[in-house]
């Protein structure tokens, strides 16, 4: 591609325009060797006009090459008469810093990275994990209650580990000691209270009746088994049940969303989150749907389509926190626990949950049924409408003609009804003049 066409482009994450050489040149490209690489044009202005450059190219690449220690390709091609030339910078392996501060790309703009930033930059650079680094905490920081009843969990994955013996020799088979020191891990897993060094480790869970109306706001501390306990039963709390008769006097509770599902959700928020990030895993319950927050993008390298796969590349974020919720028994295998989620999902008969990168981090949506009786019936359905929907979740699907039988109507008014149930994105209508019930993912009755 040629400087016209670039510059026709604008500039982007990956693309910036420069008129003169000056320290934002070196910082642009500091930027983009810490990010995804780019193409940095000299001697074009923000506005698109074409300034040129009267420098040496040789000079260029030595002045480049000093303040950054980075070798980018650097050619110089010519238009109207003038010389602009084309910095091309591929992503570093290594971090690249100017003068002592490191940059990185925000969307078009080039920003100094804070100690949040850095923190989480160099840990990916390095391939070490933040929860194996050792923690500021010590033994004496850990609750040897929840360690021991760990164990006792983990009794079928961790034979080798006796329930007797003693705290620092259990942390050291865990991988949970570094050089003596406890790790972070250790400290979320087991701390009387982590809060006190990372006052981020935290779930915060509201009850909403609308995005702005707040019924209910709790904050969860304490070590991550008593994270998912509480936020488990704070969340039952806020949800329906209702009991089902299996043969003769058997009473079976049907949650208004799968618990174990929601276990998983809460569990993989706990696990992949960043925890260099400042955030709260954040939880918000609305009636018709639960929304589940953690600070952290996906991986590089799994796409949200490969969530819904049975199996899937695993690449753990905190490795030690989840080999340890893996042996108590908490999760099944690496890699399959939001495939779990969306399969208990389908299985309850509820819509297909949704997976989304959000705010810098990651969502997992789950969805009442919602095509209930309530409903409906405040979506302002006539009570004929009402009872066809039902009859469409048990029977599959309904005609014209049926419909003018169940409720004694002519053609004309059923057409009219079932018409309004298309419009509604209810209903859907397939081959032979048959109505089914619009998948919820497609449904506008399903957005938030």
């Amino acid at each position: 591609m040629d400087v016209s066409d670039l510059i026709k482009k604008g500039e982007s994450e990956t693309l910036e325009f420069k008129r003169e050489l000056n320290d934002s040149v070196y910082k642009t490209l500091s930027a983009f060797a810490n990010t995804d690489g780019g193409i940095l044009l000299l001697g074009v202005g923000d506005d698109g006009n074409i300034y040129g450059f009267s420098g040496d190219l040789d000079s260029l690449a030595r002045s480049i090459r000093h303040n950054l220690g980075i070798n980018p390709s650097i050619k110089a091609e010519e238009i109207g008469g003038k010389k602009v030339i084309i910095i091309e910078v591929s992503k570093s392996p290594v971090p690249i810093s100017f003068r002592g501060r490191y940059y990185k790309r925000v969307g078009a703009q080039t920003v100094e990275m804070g100690w949040e930033d850095l923190q989480r930059f160099f840990l990916q650079k390095s391939g070490v994990t933040w929860d194996s680094l050792p923690s500021s905490a010590t033994l004496k920081d850990l609750d040897e209650e929840t360690i021991r009843k760990f164990v006792h969990m983990a009794r079928n994955r961790l034979p080798y580990i006796n329930e007797n013996e003693d705290v620092e020799s259990i942390l050291d088979k865990l991988g949970l000691l570094e050089d003596g020191k406890i790790t972070n891990a250790a400290l979320l897993l087991f701390g009387k209270e982590p809060q006190r060094y990372y006052i981020q480790a935290k779930v915060r869970i509201g009850r909403f009746k609308d995005p702005i109306t707040i019924i209910d706001d709790k904050e969860i501390g304490g070590n991550l088994f008593t994270q998912v306990e509480e936020a488990m039963r704070i969340i039952m709390g806020h949800i329906g049940v209702r009991y089902e008769f299996e043969g003769g006097l058997r009473r079976k509770e049907v949650w208004d969303y799968p618990l174990d599902a929601l276990r998983e959700a809460i569990i993989n928020a706990l696990i992949h989150r960043d925890y260099t990030d400042p955030s709260n895993v954040q939880i918000k319950i609305f009636d018709d749907f639960i929304w589940i927050w953690n600070p952290g993008k996906l991986p590089e390298g799994i796409s949200l389509e490969d969530l819904k796969k049975e199996m899937h590349p695993s690449k753990l974020r905190n490795p030690k926190i989840a080999q340890v919720f893996y042996y108590a028994g908490l999760i099944e295998r690496w890699g399959t626990g939001t495939f779990k989620i969306v399969r208990l999902c389908l299985e309850s008969g509820l819509p297909e949950p949704e997976f989304r990168e959000e705010a810098g981090g990651f969502v997992v949506l789950l969805r009442k049924d919602i095509y209930t009786e309530e409903h409906l019936r405040k979506l302002g359905l006539s009570e004929r409408q009402i009872k066809a929907v039902l009859y469409v979740k048990e029977k599959g699907s309904i005609t014209n003609k049926e419909y003018q039988e169940l409720f004694k109507v002519s053609r004309q008014t059923a057409t009219r009804d079932l018409s309004e149930l298309v419009k509604l994105g209810i209903f859907e209508r397939v081959e032979k003049g048959r109505y089914k019930l619009k998948t919820h993912h497609e449904s506008n009755m399903s957005q938030p």
